[in-house]
């Protein structure tokens, strides 16, 4: 009796696999418009090659001036707002590899951690993005922006804090990859979130968070841009 039932849940596993997997790929689709409205504008006007590429959620999508922020430099915006570390990952041979880039910023985890993944997927989840965009391009420059203490999701504190933590260890064992704090100083001095960062939603930043993070993220930029 034991076997029979252990051939049953072993049959019941290997059954979910592929659900698993369709699972997975489902969610990444969701994105496609999005990458294929990237690619369609590529097509219109390739964008430059060897430039520092922003990539990851509605934090980079939403930084329309992010070419003006840093004007010294050659810069491409493939943020698409909602997306999860896996996602930039999934689309890196469409949105990271055909531009050759220079140095790569990313912003994401933030939506990681709000749907429900652990700090140490976070830091998998990067690592994967790294093997993948380094698998083109072994000697590219990654930056992980850290994820941001917003008003609306406070209740992460914790996670947000670990979550970065672990990419911060990651980040220090790997050549050419860096954790840029932006966590800690939008914090105010009680150590919590800060509305004056932030637009009415409490999420998405204003433009005194987008000149805080300039100020922060611009000297990397500056070193690993030429």
């Amino acid at each position: 009796m034991p076997g029979s039932v252990m051939k049953i849940l072993l049959s019941l596993l290997f059954a979910c696999v592929p659900c698993m997997v369709c699972a997975a790929e489902t969610s990444h689709q969701y994105w496609e418009p999005a990458i294929e409205a990237f690619e369609a504008s590529d097509r219109a006007s390739p964008p430059p090659q060897g430039a520092v590429l922003f990539i990851g959620s509605s934090s980079i999508e939403h930084w329309k001036s992010v070419a003006a922020d840093f004007p010294e430099v050659k810069v491409i915006n493939r943020g698409f707002g909602g997306s999860e570390l896996g996602d930039s990952t999934y689309f890196a041979d469409r949105i990271v590899a055909p531009y050759h880039p220079r140095a790569i910023v990313l912003y994401a985890g933030d939506n990681d951690l709000w749907d429900g993944r652990s700090p140490q997927q976070v830091r998998d989840e990067f690592a994967a993005f790294v093997s993948k965009v380094r698998s083109e391009d072994p000697g590219v420059s990654i930056a992980f922006v850290s994820i941001k203490p917003s008003m609306a999701r406070k209740m992460l504190l914790a996670k947000i804090e670990e979550a970065n933590a672990r990419v911060r260890e990651y980040a220090a064992t790997q050549k050419g990859v860096t954790f840029i704090d932006t966590f800690t100083p939008m914090l105010g001095p009680d150590g919590q979130p800060q509305s004056k960062w932030f637009v009415q939603d409490g999420l998405h930043m204003n433009r005194s968070g987008y000149e805080l993070w300039i100020g922060i993220i611009k000297p990397w930029v500056d070193a690993h841009a030429r």
